[in-house]
């Protein structure tokens, strides 16, 4: 079944947002033009108080305007009280909205076999969510309050004197326009910053889960080299940030004080022409002191720190559902030229895959043809790669080098749709979804009737247990009775069978089940036309199979059983020891 593609988070993503939750929204809104009733009164009422009551001789009322002024402050810390659960409500739910697209966006990528460095994933879902709900929090309080505050103060100013607004505002115009570029180098190298965050997260966790390897090759400075280059990195990083936000601030501070300068040159012949009250400059002084060049600093203080490390995050949890580590080329090329292979014929050629970088390959230069119908088993010590092979068989991996096709088509150009369809992997692990043993069955291959899932479950053994649960309407994972891995196992089985899928992997997806149980299930695909890939769990699947494939680096072989047991020291060892430990 195919699944719609994760929203990418970015703009669409907040316009989407917004709308959802237009109500919290608005209110906001309102709340704050509200909120900020102090800074558009704050001046009109400091000129009311001179020229109407102290410098007019009314002490009286002038003492009523700055009361009111008193009120209008209380007022304001009424209004932020009240707006403060409205932030809330929009804040944590757009978390929610943002860990559902990163886990989507990862699911969807690993189904389009895109690989991302070790502890990627988890960065992202946590340090940089967690920064992303910090930071909108953040910045609904501090820049939504400045940018408010600084739109009235500017109101308020036109309506007590419009000459000096027409002086002071353009200082201000000047003063964003020349940040707007240091905004852009800020976000740049905040972007370089979380890249190498992420390198030294990933480097960092794969030293420290693989340190006994580390340890025993004796690879502790090369290890050591590495973490600290990634960490020098990160350092360089930092600084650079920390440089390009210094000098935005000292912009900042120099264009805050102007327009205070601006007006101070031009009160004077402004008094001396009546355009301006002794009242009108000093309440212009106060909206310019107290309300523009604090708002302004802070504003684009804010905006330079947290709306750019904003953008930087956003941006880089937008590429990581949208695009794969080889850039968007990739993505868009699988998305755009699918392809649908003529037949399930898998083919290999010098395949190599290696978990990351630098690591060792886990297949190397392994070449293998699988016809489509024919049945080959896979046997190798643990670690040689038996399942990374089925991951790659399915489609969920691509090949670091070589050439892997189905039906002559490279398997990451192949129609994700069809290879779903035509392609299914039974891990070790047997998945039961929660709801009825129809829906499990059926999940495959939706429109199946009832004739063919009980068919299905027939054939792989699995049908006893459906009437033992009750039937295809029998209610199974949480809300049914507790299954075992070999139940767990039978139903997915019985689901691969009723699928339409060409191709099926069992990754030891019989292990559970006792000899007879998985000869009767693996007998049931090949009867069936599939093509079989199996990676054995006792040696009775290598005799059940015409072909028998040997994985492990250099000493991998591929052929019958007794043509291995001649040919192949390693398959003769293994042989040996299922048969030692009375394996059937």
């Amino acid at each position: 079944m195919s699944e719609a593609a994760p929203r990418p988070i970015d703009r669409h993503l907040f316009a989407g947002f917004l709308r959802q939750h237009r109500g919290a929204a608005v209110a906001v809104a309102g709340w704050s033009l509200l909120e900020a009733v102090p800074a558009l009164a704050s001046g009109l009422l400091v000129a009311a108080a001179l020229d109407r009551g102290f410098l007019a001789g009314r002490p009286a009322e002038g003492f009523f305007w700055i009361g009111l002024l008193g009120a209008a402050m209380v007022f304001r810390a009424l209004m932020t009280r009240t707006l403060t659960p409205w932030l809330g409500r929009l804040v944590e739910p757009l978390r929610d909205e943002l860990v559902t697209a990163v886990a989507a966006g990862a699911v969807h990528r690993a189904a389009a076999g895109v690989r991302d460095a070790a502890g990627a994933g988890v960065a992202r879902l946590t340090v940089q969510v967690e920064t992303v709900r910090a930071l909108v929090s953040a910045l609904l309080r501090s820049a939504r309050q400045l940018g408010v505050s600084l739109l009235m103060a500017f109101v308020g100013l036109a309506a007590l004197s419009a000459p000096v607004a027409a002086v002071t505002l353009p200082p201000v115009l000047l003063t964003l326009l020349l940040c707007a570029p240091r905004l852009r180098v800020l976000a740049r190298r905040q972007r370089r910053q979380l890249r190498a965050e992420e390198g030294l997260t990933a480097a960092a966790g794969e030293t420290f889960d693989g340190i006994r390897d580390v340890v025993a090759c004796g690879a502790q400075d090369r290890v050591a080299d590495d973490l600290s280059a990634r960490i020098t990195d990160h350092r360089d990083a930092v600084r650079a940030v920390a440089r390009a936000a210094s000098a935005n601030t000292l912009l900042v501070s120099l264009g805050s004080h102007l327009p205070l300068l601006v007006m101070l040159l031009a009160a004077p012949r402004l008094l001396d022409r009546g355009a301006l009250s002794v009242g009108e400059l000093l309440g212009a002084t106060s909206y310019l002191i107290s309300g523009v060049a604090p708002a302004l600093r802070s504003l684009v203080a804010v905006l330079g720190s947290w709306g750019v490390q904003l953008a930087t995050v956003l941006r880089q949890l937008s590429r990581s559902t949208t695009q794969g580590p080889h850039g968007a080329a990739e993505s868009q090329g699988r998305a755009t030229s699918p392809h649908t292979p003529r037949s399930p014929h898998l083919s290999l050629v010098n395949v190599g895959y290696a978990y990351g970088p630098g690591a060792a390959p886990v297949i190397d230069r392994l070449s293998l043809d699988i016809p489509a119908g024919s049945h080959l088993t896979v046997v190798g010590p643990s670690g040689a790669g038996k399942s990374t092979l089925t991951t790659l068989l399915a489609g969920l991996a691509a090949p670091d080098n070589g050439r892997l096709t189905l039906g002559g088509v490279p398997v990451t150009e192949v129609d994700r749709a069809w290879l779903h369809r035509a392609v299914t992997l039974i891990p070790q692990e047997a998945y039961v979804f929660t709801g009825t043993v129809r829906d499990n069955l059926r999940y495959l291959r939706p429109l199946a009737k009832d004739a063919d899932l009980l068919a299905s479950a027939t054939a792989v053994g699995a049908r006893a247990l459906v009437d033992r649960l009750g039937g295809l309407d029998a209610p199974v994972g949480l809300d049914g009775p507790p299954l075992s891995s070999g139940e767990r196992q039978l139903v997915a089985l019985a689901r691969a069978h009723a699928s339409p899928a060409s191709v099926v992997l069992l990754d030891e997806a019989c292990c559970h089940l006792d000899p007879a149980a998985e000869e009767r299930a693996e007998r049931a695909f090949a009867a069936r036309g599939t093509t079989l890939v199996v990676v054995a769990h006792r040696i009775s699947s290598a005799l059940r199979a015409p072909r028998v494939l040997v994985l492990d680096g250099e000493r991998t072989a591929i052929g019958t059983h007794a043509q291995l047991l001649d040919e192949s020291p390693l398959y003769a060892d293994l042989v040996g020891h299922w048969v030692a430990a009375g394996t059937p």
